[in-house]
C-alpha cells in the first residue's frame, strides 16, 4: 500500500496535480472532490456547508458556516483562502490528487491493524509494538507534511522531506516483516559484503534526495518554458552531472557486491533485482535526458528507485543476521 501511495505520488508530479486540490485534508471542502467548474462557482439559493471552497474573482473563498445563500454574493458569509494563493481548477489534476491521498489514507487501515495486533504480542516481542506505534506515527507526521507540502504551494524541500520519510515508512515495514518469520534461507554471513550494501543503499539515498533536486529543476523550466519545451542537455544543473556520475559508481559497487555474492555463494538471491532495478534506472535516466522526458519515464525512475532501496534495505536485514555461517576469509 505504501508503494501504490509513492506510485501515486510520482503520477501527481508527471501530471503537476500537486495543486489539483488546494485544501487539505479535503478537496475543495468536500470528500469527494468536484468534477465540473460549475461546482465551484457561486450559486443563489444554495445549501453551503462550512468550510465548501468555491473560486469568486480568481481567489478561494471558504464558507464560514452552513447557509443557504441569497440571490447575490454576500463576501460576510465568506472568508478568504490565505494558506496560499492558488486559485486554479483543473478535473484531471484534481482527481489525480485525490486518488493519491485516499490510497495515503488506506494504507494506514492495515497499519492500524497490526499495530492493535501487535499489543498481544508486548510480553515477547515488545519491539513490535514500539514499532508499529512508532509506524502510526510516522503516518500521521507524513500526512501533515503533506498538508504543509500543499499550504507551501509545493515548495521543493518539503517535497524531497516528504518522500524522504515514505521511505522510513517502507524501511520500519519491511523490518518488521522480517523481525516477524519463523525461518530463513541457508545465507552467509560476510562482513565485507554486508557493509558494501549497508554503503550502496546510502548511495542510492543520496541520489534519490539528488533526483528530487534535478525534478525541481525540470519543474521550474516546465513554467518558464512550457511543458517541456526545452532541452536539458543545453541547461541541466550541476545536481544532474552529479547525479549522473554517482549512478555509475552505484553501478560498479553493486556489481562488485553480485560478484562477491556470486564467487562466495552467500546465497543473497534478491541481489539479482537490485541489478534489474539499476539496469531499467539507467535506462529511463538515458530516454529522459536523450529524448526529452518521453511520457511515464520520470515516475517509473522515481518508482523503480524506491523499489529498489527497499530491496536493498531488505538484503541489510537479511546480511546482518545473527547465527549464520561464516563464509572463508579469501584475498578478495
Amino acid at each position: 500500500m505504501i508503494y501504490l501511495v509513492i506510485i501515486a505520488g510520482a503520477v501527481v508530479r508527471m501530471t503537476g496535480s500537486g495543486m489539483g486540490c488546494p485544501d487539505w485534508p479535503k478537496c475543495f471542502g468536500y470528500y469527494i472532490p468536484p468534477t465540473e467548474l460549475s461546482e465551484l462557482q457561486f450559486k443563489p439559493n444554495h445549501d453551503y456547508k462550512k468550510g465548501v471552497v468555491i473560486i469568486v474573482n480568481e481567489e478561494l473563498q471558504v464558507s464560514k458556516e452552513d447557509f443557504t445563500s441569497a440571490k447575490n454574493f454576500n463576501i460576510n458569509n465568506w472568508e478568504p483562502y490565505t494558506a496560499h494563493d492558488y486559485a486554479e481548477f483543473n478535473p484531471l489534476h484534481t482527481w489525480v490528487e485525490y486518488v493519491n491521498r485516499l490510497l495515503g489514507a488506506l494504507s494506514g487501515i492495515p497499519i492500524l491493524i497490526f499495530t492493535i495486533m501487535s499489543i498481544w504480542l508486548w510480553k515477547d516481542r515488545k519491539r513490535f509494538l514500539l514499532l508499529s506505534i512508532f509506524t502510526v506515527i510516522a503516518m500521521g507526521f507524513q500526512a501533515w507534511l503533506g498538508k504543509t507540502v500543499v499550504d507551501s504551494n509545493l515548495a521543493p524541500y518539503k517535497i524531497t522531506i516528504h518522500m524522504v520519510m515514505a521511505l522510513v515508512i517502507v524501511a520500519v515495514i519491511l523490518y518488521l516483516i522480517f523481525a516477524s518469520k519463523t525461518s530463513f534461507k541457508n545465507q552467509k554471513f560476510d562482513k565485507t559484503f554486508r557493509n558494501g550494501i549497508i554503503i550502496a543503499t546510502l548511495l542510492s539515498l543520496v541520489q534519490i534526495i539528488l533526483g528530487t533536486q534535478v525534478r525541481q529543476f525540470v519543474d521550474i523550466q516546465n513554467k518558464l518554458n512550457g511543458y517541456f519545451n526545452w532541452d536539458i542537455t543545453a541547461i541541466a544543473p550541476m545536481e544532474f552531472y552529479v547525479h549522473r556520475t554517482l549512478s555509475i559508481v552505484l553501478l560498479l559497487i553493486n556489481l562488485w557486491l553480485f560478484y562477491r555474492n556470486r564467487k562466495l555463494n552467500l546465497g543473497y538471491n534478491k541481489f539479482k533485482l537490485v541489478l534489474i532495478c539499476i539496469g531499467l534506472e539507467i535506462a529511463t535516466g538515458i530516454a529522459m535526458y536523450y529524448f526529452n522526458f518521453p511520457f511515464s519515464t520520470q515516475p517509473l525512475h522515481l518508482v523503480i528507485a524506491t523499489i529498489m532501496i527497499g530491496i536493498q534495505f531488505y538484503i541489510i536485514l537479511e546480511s546482518s543476521r545473527k547465527h549464520q555461517p561464516k563464509t572463508v576469509k579469501t584475498s578478495t
